[in-house]
């Protein structure tokens, strides 16, 4: 593998140097390699930048790679240890961190002062420095929802819940044999078992949240050993335990799931929306959204932009002007759409949001109350082993499920795991 890597890095090196002799950098092709290719919303976005950007550097192109979320972050940590990065460099805003800490990401402050670009007020921009200096452009922060299916709970006789014990009860109401086979075809929540560890940390965070926990303290330090943490694992533990949502499916599976009329409760972020509208008419009319059922809802940082260290000036250059495009006033309106969220520019905000995104002012409302809250992802103290940290919590609580463990127990071997890693 590495042997294969370091010639494609050579391969990229000639078409680099190619391009530098040649005029306007024609025949040059940069590589973006992401999670979002295929999604609903954001792909077509992507591409559209794509198509700009090519459109205003004649001979320039832009391979946009697929790579499954699951196994993004090991794939992209191959290819830059290998020495053959993707030049454009899209990361989930929970990864980002080790790989400035490795040096893989280029310093922006000059290219940000060159250009003009005002990052007053820019959503989230502050998650984007390391060791005082800017790496990165934070694409989104977003405030969490809940989408659920009125007609089952119409049908149920109950109604939408607004506290986490109300959606346990409605869930188990919920979660039905409609047929009579033995099986369970209806479940009251969509919870994503299967995936990647730091998307895994991120379905367990409203349940550790709203029990009052949180994985560090604002001095870095791990607090998992807590009362508070405790409940927030009684609270996973019933919801898979119980199994109260279909196990061992990723988040595309169970937004599939959602919108083909199987689960009748999903909390998400705002691109939730974009993949609703999918749905069939029969499913999609009784397809709403609300409030999450947490204090406070979950929210934080979602993804980066960057540009890799380890590339030519010439190629750095055209990078950042990818990423100005993307971080345009247009296109930052545009993003707003997609992602049915406010976008990180400020004023970046749609004339019509309301006619296309109803839920708009709950969006805002749950993204001010999970900022306010200092709600994130990325534990403190923990950036750069997030990947560890992530894997070892996901390690811990399906031991907890598989083996039947007390939480007491588990928080207890999660704070010893954590305290090693310092």
């Amino acid at each position: 593998m590495r042997t294969k890597l370091r010639r494609l890095g050579c391969g990229v090196a000639t078409a680099v140097m190619l391009a530098a002799a040649a005029p306007a950098f024609a025949d040059t092709t940069l590589r973006m390699v992401s999670w979002q290719v295929e999604d609903p919303a954001f792909g077509p976005w992507w591409r559209s930048v794509i198509a700009e950007f090519e459109k205003k550097h004649a001979g320039v192109k832009v391979e946009f790679t697929s790579v499954p979320r699951e196994s993004f972050a090991d794939q992209m940590t191959t290819l830059f240890a290998s020495g053959s990065p993707p030049q454009i460099v899209h990361l989930a805003s929970f990864e980002f961190q080790a790989f400035a800490d490795n040096g893989w990401l280029e310093p922006l402050d000059s290219y940000v002062k060159e250009s003009g670009l005002d990052l007053n007020g820019w959503a989230g921009q502050s998650l984007c420095r390391w060791n005082d200096e800017t790496v990165c452009l934070m694409m989104l922060y977003f405030g969490g929802m809940m989408a659920y299916n009125e007609a089952m709970f119409e049908e149920a006789g109950i109604a939408v819940p607004t506290t986490y014990d109300e959606q346990i009860a409605a869930a188990r109401t919920l979660t039905r044999d409609k047929n009579g086979d033995g099986l369970v075809d209806q479940y009251g929540l969509g919870v994503a078992t299967s995936g990647g560890a730091g998307q895994y940390l991120t379905q367990m965070l409203s349940y550790v949240i709203d029990a009052g926990a949180r994985w560090s303290n604002a001095e870095g330090e791990p607090t998992l050993d807590t009362p508070e943490m405790i409940e927030g694992l009684k609270r996973w533990k019933t919801v898979v335990g119980e199994k109260l949502t279909p196990l061992d499916q990723s988040e595309a599976a169970i937004r599939q799931s959602l919108i083909e009329g199987k689960i009748a409760m999903r909390v998400d972020g705002p691109w939730l929306w974009g993949v609703m509208q999918k749905a069939k008419p029969e499913v999609l009319q009784h397809l709403k959204v609300a409030v999450p059922p947490f204090q406070p809802p979950m929210g934080g940082s979602s993804n980066v932009l960057g540009i890799a260290s380890e590339i030519s000036d010439e190629e750095k250059k055209l990078v950042w002007d990818f990423i100005s495009i993307a971080a345009s006033a247009e296109f930052q309106t545009t993003y707003a759409e997609v992602s049915g969220s406010p976008a990180p520019r400020p004023g970046a905000i749609p004339a019509d949001i309301t006619e296309k995104v109803p839920h708009f002012d709950l969006l805002m409302k749950t993204m001010q109350e999970a900022s306010a809250a200092g709600i994130d992802r990325i534990p403190t103290g923990f950036e750069v082993q997030f990947n560890e940290f992530s894997k070892m919590i996901q390690e811990e609580a399906q031991r907890m499920l598989v083996e039947n463990l007390d939480p007491a127990d588990t928080a207890k071997r999660m704070q010893e795991r954590a305290l090693a890693m310092r």
